[in-house]
């Protein structure tokens, strides 16, 4: 079937998206994606969080009046998408665990009417016998994987069960396969059209750029620097939720204890509560019983509140892309809001821990290392923190500065700075939290802040100048090059050769081999 470019491009008026959709335009990214699809290419496409990836699936059965088949993690968010598609008149149904035999039967029903369908099912059913023979005989127009991330060991949220969907292509070859993700780096992009066995596919990633989200990090010497900018936030924070993430289970708990007593509506959420638990917890945080959530990374996929003002992450994550999925909760109305990440060194030793004690292939584990430093290095860097954001993901869109970030504007009325009276006196939570931390292992220590004269000073902003230059001929983030404490070093130590280069911290055999001369050229100077 043709594609009419006309039909995508029409007025709003004359549009399937203003008659089938009621909405007056795409957004970003929207369009070049749908118009892949209709050409009936693979795409792997990445918009963020609230960024419309539904419709890339949604208007192509409009369009072509066939079934879309769409694969999809959470039963939640598929009863949502479905009652938001029928809302609209656009039949839908999905198929889980959860359901009788007759509300099976309904969807299937309503299916073999023909015509345009939307169809959610989970990865697990998917790879059953008698659904893949019934998907052989059927006119289907798209696959979708959302959360296509889930297929690659190189992201942060793998699962077996995804890894197993390179069967899709093997059954109907001749349909295409849109494979979408929240964020995903070029190296995860690649696994999963490896393992989705995509052929040529189209990328695109569009849309990292959240102008009315301020993006903040501090580095903290202890936890009680920690809890008074925590404590801070929410107080700068009046109206509209908000979501303070933890590493562990134990400190989700003992931080939601401690907030209870300055705050109203505290719950907490992780993957040790039961389902009943985890399912009233996210109920009463929809409906707004709950203001302030702490919780476990447990709690993001499908979390869908337009009012979250605030997201803090009280210790950081394992890898950037877990960090942007999570800030990406916030101000999905458009509306400006904050996201504040408190790191300190233990922070690292946490997630270290969870790396030497996964049951992970070594090769997978030094990647993990590698995502972790690129992090700790995000955290610990002075460059525009949105515009380093976009280069990594490889956006289409690029900024120098953004004008609203902590490195951009640290004047701003949205940074959160820690009070000189402290609001409470840290009691018995705040000793629990220490001791939980404690039993994560140390992290391989980086170097104080160097107290530098002013040659020392010179070196430093000669050093960071050639890093932004490079890092912009490589279309890399100047965090990839080398982290600020890596700058610093070379400037307080000044080596004169490759050989003394070995001693600075953040410098390996690769990095000493991709940059050493130019370095030591920077130096002279």
């Amino acid at each position: 079937m043709k594609v009419s470019v006309m039909e995508i491009t029409a007025t709003p008026q004359e549009g399937l998206l203003k008659k089938h959709f009621n909405l007056s335009q795409f957004r970003r990214g929207q369009k070049e994606i749908i118009e892949a699809v209709l050409e009936r290419k693979d795409v792997l496409a990445v918009l963020p969080t609230g960024g419309g990836k539904s419709l890339c699936y949604q208007y192509p059965a409009i369009h072509f009046q066939k079934l879309v088949i769409v694969i999809s993690p959470l039963i939640a968010l598929m009863k949502d998408q479905v009652t938001a598609l029928k809302k609209l008149g656009i039949p839908a149904g999905c198929l889980h665990s959860g359901q009788s035999d007759d509300e099976k039967r309904e969807v299937f029903a309503e299916l073999n009417k023909g015509g345009a369908f939307v169809l959610y099912l989970s990865p697990e059913r998917a790879q059953k016998e008698g659904f893949q023979k019934w998907i052989q005989q059927r006119a289907i127009a798209l696959f979708a994987v959302d959360e296509a991330h889930c297929v690659s060991q190189w992201g942060h949220d793998f699962r077996e069960e995804y890894a197993q969907l390179s069967i899709l292509k093997k059954l109907c070859p001749q349909v295409p396969i849109l494979a979408l993700t929240a964020s995903a780096t070029p190296t995860v992009l690649d696994d999963i059209s490896k393992h989705l066995n995509l052929k040529k596919p189209e990328r695109m990633v569009h849309g990292f750029y959240r102008s009315n989200l301020y993006y903040q990090v501090e580095l903290c010497e202890n936890e009680e620097a920690k809890l008074e900018l925590l404590l801070q936030s929410i107080k700068q924070t009046p109206t509209g939720r908000i979501i303070v993430y933890c590493g562990t289970r134990k400190i989700t708990e003992t931080t939601a204890a401690l907030l209870e007593k300055k705050f109203a509506q505290v719950g907490f959420y992780h993957a040790g509560l039961s389902a009943e638990v985890r399912a009233q917890t996210q109920d009463a945080y929809t409906c707004g019983d709950l203001r302030i959530l702490v919780a476990t990374n447990a709690f993001g996929m499908g979390i869908d509140q337009p009012d979250v003002r605030l997201v803090v992450h009280y210790q950081i994550p394992a890898n950037i892309d877990a960090l942007y999925q999570e800030m990406g909760r916030a101000g999905r109305d458009g509306q400006e809001s904050t996201c504040l990440a408190l790191y300190s060194k233990k922070d690292k030793g946490l997630q270290g821990y969870f790396i030497i004690n996964s049951e992970a292939p070594e090769e997978i584990k030094n990647a993990r290392w590698r995502n972790l430093d690129a992090l700790v290095n995000y955290s610990e860097g002075s460059e525009c923190r949105h515009a380093e954001i976009l280069t990594y993901y490889k956006d289409s869109q690029r900024i120098e500065r953004c004008g609203h970030c902590d490195n951009c504007d640290s004047r701003s009325s949205r940074r959160v700075v820690k009070p000189l009276t402290p609001f409470v006196k840290l009691d018995l939570a705040l000793d629990k939290v220490k001791t939980t931390l404690k039993k994560a292992k140390k992290p391989k220590t980086s170097p104080l802040d160097f107290a530098m004269d002013e040659v020392q000073e010179k070196r430093y902003e000669i050093l960071k100048k050639w890093r932004k230059e490079k890092a912009k001929e490589l279309d890399a983030p100047a965090f990839v090059v080398f982290s600020d404490q890596t700058l610093k070093h070379l400037a307080v130590k000044n080596p004169q050769s490759l050989d003394e280069m070995r001693s600075i911290y953040g410098i390996g055999e690769a990095k000493l081999e991709k940059f050493g001369w130019d370095v030591l050229a920077e130096l002279t100077r």
